[in-house]
């Protein structure tokens, strides 16, 4: 039978939002709910970006919805050298090759009329340079990265909510040129190794998941099942960020509100409930059922009152 267990991994690079908490809870759900373990992993792969404090607070939010997890968080910045070890296996295998594009550089290229696919994906620009090229660009150009030689490999895979999805897989960063693995194989290895055998996350993550599927299949890695939540929006249909007001934990509290009462209006808006009663979140176990859950984002409204019914759910269609 294949695992249930599943994570949260939340990056330390800013305070999480109320959008972050509930992929949080949804993902504590669905293991709990089949006796399952759940981990945390704290992925702080960027040193640049990553912080203790943002560390502690997420923890002590998912401390504050009543979310626990099995064993201590996990640190990706802890296991470099597992991931440097999945690099040269593929590196070995002759699926990696050295490219000194900047972001810039690939975005253009990518974006260029004459490729095909989706707009972030890398076009080969570096796979296909001479012997004398690569050495001009070792000598003059930036650290170099490494990409993963996809060779255009169609990847299909089965999301619990999504259903079937295939794409085509595109070169992809494994190793930056500052000498971190990069986010697809860290990723893929940390979940492989921590037992998870259901990802759930955001939807703005779909998209890439085909390069983990393949991945994990170049490692000779088990087969991760996947299902991706709606995201929380604001008014305007953007992302969540600090610009749009009260969206942490901690700002809806000082407006008035308990973390049952924000847990209510998260299980409302995904559609576990009929209403925002305050709930708390060990009370969701027993009744979750994936097939409630809606497919469509919610909506934060900006911040007045702090009230729960100024956050508006989803339409109830599927």
């Amino acid at each position: 039978m294949a695992s249930h267990d599943g994570r949260y991994a939340p990056s330390p690079s800013g305070p999480l939002h109320l959008g972050n908490l509930r992929t949080a809870l949804l993902a504590w759900l669905f293991a709990r709910s089949r006796g399952a373990r759940f981990m945390l992993r704290i992925e702080d792969l960027d040193p640049l970006r990553s912080r203790p404090e943002h560390e502690a607070r997420a923890i002590g939010d998912l401390r504050l919805l009543g979310l626990d997890w099995d064993g201590e968080p996990l640190r990706q910045s802890s296991r470099r050298e597992r991931h440097r070890e999945a690099f040269e296996q593929l590196r070995g295998e002759g699926r990696v090759y050295p490219c000194w594009c900047s972001r810039a550089e690939a975005r253009m290229a990518a974006a260029a009329p004459h490729t095909e696919g989706a707009a972030s994906a890398y076009p080969g620009t570096c796979r296909t340079l001479s012997r004398r090229e690569r050495a001009e660009r070792e000598r003059t150009g930036p650290p170099k990265a490494w990409r993963l030689d996809a060779r255009d490999a169609q990847v299909s895979f089965d999301d619990e909510l999504r259903g079937a999805r295939s794409a085509v897989v595109d070169d992809i960063v494994l190793w930056r040129g500052d000498g971190v693995a990069a986010y697809n194989l860290a990723v893929v290895i940390d979940d492989a190794d921590q037992g998870v055998g259901q990802v759930v996350r955001g939807e703005d993550l779909l998209d890439t998941t085909a390069r983990q599927v393949l991945l994990g299949a170049l490692l000779g890695l088990p087969r991760v099942r996947y299902a991706h939540v709606p995201l929380v929006l604001d008014v305007d249909g953007t992302r969540l960020a600090k610009r749009h007001g009260a969206v942490t934990l901690a700002e809806r509290m000082e407006l008035g509100e308990s973390p049952e009462a924000l847990t209510g209006w998260m299980a409302l808006s995904a559609g576990l409930r009929q209403d925002a009663t305050p709930i708390a979140a060990a009370a969701l176990v027993d009744d979750f059922d994936p097939a409630l859950l809606l497919r469509e984002p919610a909506v934060l409204a900006r911040a007045g009152a702090g009230r729960p019914e100024d956050i508006r759910p989803p339409s109830r269609s599927r």
